[in-house]
């Protein structure tokens, strides 16, 4: 009998990338016998992307999907009696559509979802008391108006309005890719889910949590339901770039205690010990610099606090949890282009690795089962459980079935000497099949942040395997100022942005040019955001024909008119001046004052609604190509924000990037500036 044929693997493709389910919000059940996670499902044919609820139990039973009627159920959270599961969604029910997103639970065995109540400015997050019948959540709200009725009154005016203006005095008025509700801040409320009551916490003050909405890490309740720690900004004019301070409400006198309020610290994530005596949360000194690393600490109300392990010369990712028996906490942090799950110890301070390699995106704990979403350079986020003593095993195979007919090439970590003598780290990816006797094309990704890093860690947006499928080697170097390598090196750029960075990318440059594989001829660099205006630089700092072609996405090219972006209050910090008082300072860090050696061809995308790093830097940039007679071309979405997103555009991304480097990989011809100023 023959065997049936089976097709041989191919290498990654964007169309494959875009049918892998994507896993996240992880949430532990009390026991510790179920994990909840949100599946969300693209589909290329639709153009849109669906999220349910899935069932992970901890055992060895299967899966089973929890919620299948809504298109963006999120946040999973269960009960503290782990009967139910809460989630904010948009919905229809009962004859009434959700215009915003509203709580919903649906019980951990099954059935139909029951909205609570409907406050019309919408749930943005929330958080169970330990009662069971009530929970905090966050909402934008007119702070002038009183009670429930006259917010959704409000909302309701508001959604009927004509006019499309926003008028603000406000110094935080946009993030990321939207605006600040106009008039609005943001406020804790509570919502009793049996009568659907809404009662707001801050009402008649002036209190109101950072307008990053950062979610439900910004907020926790005390073990005994009658108080809540939450961070807030305590200037007079809440700005992006001011440091947090920590605080306590009491529910039933709405007395707020002030925590920790020191100029010098910048405190997030506050999350109460089990028995309520202590708080951890992550303190960064930015009395000492701008960039100091976020440490882990602990209050004891009336007793002071203090840094865990001061001398551990990494930072921690928000939130902390605490161990069972409040003696340890764990957390997740950066090293070295990886992200591993962490131990440290309340009294001896020790630091463990608890999960080691790929990148933790998430975790949660109970009693002594710890579940983990981690992904690495071959796979995208799995869930993993472990109990104590007992070995790690998936709870799920979402991904499997498509990925065993996926080719992935092999993947290397080199070290480098780069600028200041200092080591680099570079992660090199190789097409499937490489053959080290052939030359091949070799290709820069190069990070955003910059404090950030290119790590083991399965990217949705610039996979270097989809880059790789073309024949190219893909080099990704953690230059000067990326996280994971201490405080140092992250603070190195500051002041001088561009300079340590060149050097360390020409010196991998170097590194790969001596290697038998590589083909001189097509060498190309390209990055997004911070490694977007690191492109743009190397085009007017780089000799022209060392580089056969640039990819420029969101990158920074006039720091003047970048001051258009959100992150306006924290760029003269990094760049160590203001232009209206130190113009040379900020024109020496600038991309657009080396224009007249820019001769490199280069493709530069853009979103219109990048508030991070507002389109008039990519529109300028290819204007000034075209101006000048360099071969260039333009990739402008009205509809993306600093990333893209949907699956018909990302798709379009993809192909203008690989077309891009395609027609500049004729190695007996490379294009004039009078030769193509029209594409």
């Amino acid at each position: 009998m023959k065997k049936p044929r089976t097709s041989k693997p191919k290498p990654l493709d964007i169309d494959t990338l875009w049918r892998l389910q994507r896993l996240g919000g992880l949430a532990l059940a009390p026991d510790g016998r179920h994990a909840v996670c949100t599946v969300t499902n693209p589909s290329m044919a639709d153009n849109r992307s669906t999220s349910q609820l899935w069932l992970l139990p901890t055992d060895r039973a299967a899966p089973r999907r929890l919620t299948a009627c809504g298109d963006k159920d999120g946040q999973a959270a269960w009960s503290p009696q782990g009967d139910r599961i809460a989630f904010v969604a948009k919905r229809e029910q009962e004859g009434k559509k959700d215009k915003t997103p509203q709580l919903y639970t649906i019980a951990a065995d099954g059935g139909e979802a029951l909205r609570h109540g409907h406050f019309a400015p919408g749930i943005e997050s929330f958080k169970w008391l330990p009662d069971g019948r009530r929970v905090v959540f966050a909402a934008w709200v007119w702070p002038a108006l009183k009670g429930a009725a006259a917010q959704n009154k409000a909302q309701q005016a508001w959604d009927e309005r004509k006019e499309s203006g926003y008028a603000t005095r406000a110094g935080y008025y946009r993030h990321w890719d939207h605006n600040v509700p106009m008039g609005r801040v943001l406020h804790l409320l509570l919502l009793d889910l049996a009568s659907g009551r809404v009662t707001d916490l801050f009402e008649g003050a002036a209190w109101e949590l950072p307008r990053d909405a950062n979610g439900n890490i910004d907020y926790d309740v005390h073990p005994d339901g009658k108080r809540i720690a939450f961070v807030h900004d305590p200037a007079a004019e809440p700005l992006q770039a001011n440091r947090l301070a920590l605080a306590e409400i009491d529910l039933r006198t709405r007395h707020v205690t002030p925590l920790l309020d020191d100029v010098a610290w910048d405190v997030a994530s506050p999350r109460y010990s089990p028995d309520g005596a202590h708080i951890a949360f992550g303190a960064a000194h930015v009395g000492l610099k701008h960039t100091a690393l976020t440490q882990l600490a602990v209050l004891t109300p009336g007793a002071g606090w203090r840094v865990l392990a001061p001398h551990w010369d990494r930072s921690i990712n928000a939130p902390p949890r605490w161990a069972a028996d409040g003696q340890a906490l764990f957390v997740a942090a950066e090293d070295r282009g990886r992200c591993h799950l962490w131990q440290v110890g309340l009294t001896d301070e020790r630091v463990n690795v608890v999960h080691e390699g790929g990148w933790v995106q998430g975790f949660d704990m109970a009693g002594d089962t710890l579940v983990l979403l981690a992904d690495s350079f071959k796979h995208p986020p799995r869930v993993l459980a472990r109990r104590a003593g007992g070995p790690t095993r998936r709870l799920e195979h979402f991904n499997d079935g498509l990925l065993a007919g996926v080719a992935f090439g092999d993947t290397r970590e080199v070290t480098v000497r780069g600028a200041d003598g200092d080591d680099m780290q570079m992660w090199l990816v190789f097409p499937p099949g490489f053959d080290t006797k052939k030359k091949h094309p070799v290709t820069h990704v190069i990070h955003g942040g910059p404090f950030a890093a290119a790590g083991d860690t399965f990217s949705w947006r610039w996979n270097p395997h989809v880059f790789a499928a073309a024949g190219h080697v893909i080099a990704q170097v953690n230059y000067h100022g990326s996280s994971g390598f201490g405080f140092a090196f992250r603070d190195s750029l500051i002041g001088r942005q561009g300079a340590l960075e060149l050097q360390d990318i020409e010196a991998a440059t170097d590194w790969l040019l001596r290697q038998r594989w590589a083909d001189a001829k097509r060498l190309y660099a390209t990055g997004g955001s911070y490694g977007g205006f690191l492109v743009a630089w190397m085009n007017g700092h780089v000799p022209p024909g060392r580089y056969r072609a640039y990819v420029c996405h969101a990158g920074v090219f006039d720091r003047i008119a970048t001051f258009s972006a959100d992150s306006y209050t924290s760029r003269p910090k990094d760049l160590q001046a203001k232009y209206w008082e130190d113009m040379d300072a900020v024109l020496a860090q600038s991309p657009h004052t080396s224009a007249a050696k820019m001769a490199t061809p280069t493709l530069v995308t853009h979103g219109a609604q990048d508030f991070r790093v507002p389109d008039c830097n990519g529109l300028a940039y290819y204007n000034t190509l075209q101006a000048r007679g360099v071969d260039a071309r333009l990739l402008w979405f009205p509809d993306e924000n600093h990333w893209v997103l949907k699956p018909q555009n990302s798709r379009l991304w993809y192909a203008e990037f690989a077309a891009w480097l395609a027609r500049h990989g004729d190695v007996g011809r490379r294009p004039g500036p009078a030769q193509s100023r029209r594409t």
